[in-house]
């Protein structure tokens, strides 16, 4: 198949910001079975299929190679695999979605100001509690690889399925990774952020997978749609998936 695949997020505000994104680049995603298609076309660009799909899953199915591109946070990517960053190539940033992945805590905890302090209190906590420390987040792997490389091993995941920074407040948890804009949920719920508690600064991306199957008709059509956002960005980015 010489047509390349373009993911794009299937719904919310990213589906809106990445529509115009493409608008301003001339290229109009059109999705003729409506909000219910997982399928969808670009006319000026035969040759590319869309589909819709979450970010959470656009980030696998690139890595994996199932799809040639895609719209997603870099937090997503990597947090789907340890190597996934390595796996593909971040073509552009696209100037929407920006937001942090942070670890946050209690701000009763005064004498918690950087990830070394909690790694103390992880500790000392253990030994009072009988129990190790319990990080609600929905950020398994970003959260293990993160407290790993500040020495912190004494806690246990809980994994959250809904608003994790309730997590401290409700009892489920004594601290929280989770992902926030421009703070104000965090300081709603009275939690803070370390001073170096910032696991990764992330926003979309135009994301080129390369594990996909990429024939030098494929790299033609990837050349042409990347160029309609930035001359030369669709050269750029066959080097760095060539390179």
């Amino acid at each position: 198949m010489s047509s390349i695949l373009l993911a794009v997020p299937s719904k919310g505000r990213l589906e809106q910001d990445t529509r115009k994104a493409f608008e301003k680049a001339g290229l109009t995603i059109d999705r003729p079975g409506g909000a219910r298609s997982y399928l969808g076309t670009i006319a000026a660009l035969p040759d590319v299929t869309v589909r819709f799909l979450s970010a959470s899953e656009i980030a696998r199915e690139l890595i994996s190679g199932n799809i040639d591109l895609g719209v997603t946070g870099e937090d997503l990517i990597h947090e789907v695999a340890a190597n996934g960053i390595n796996q593909v190539v971040i073509a552009k940033p696209l100037n929407f979605g920006q937001a942090d992945v942070v670890v946050a805590l209690p701000k009763s905890w005064i004498d918690v100001t950087a990830m070394r302090d909690l790694a103390d209190v992880a500790s000392d906590y253990r030994h009072r509690h009988g129990q190790w420390l319990r990080v609600a987040t929905k950020y398994v792997n970003l959260t293990r690889r993160y407290f790993a490389a500040h020495g912190i091993a004494e806690y246990r995941i809980v994994e959250s399925l809904g608003a994790t920074e309730a997590a401290p407040a409700s009892g489920a948890a004594e601290l929280i990774v989770d992902i926030t804009s421009s703070g104000s949920t965090l300081e709603a719920n009275q939690l803070k952020v370390p001073t170096d508690g910032v696991i990764l600064k992330s926003e979309a991306n135009l994301v080129v997978s390369k594990t996909a199957n990429w024939s030098v008709e494929k790299q033609e059509h990837l050349k042409r749609l990347l160029d309609h956002f930035k001359p030369e960005l669709g050269e750029q980015t066959l080097a760095a998936l060539n390179g």
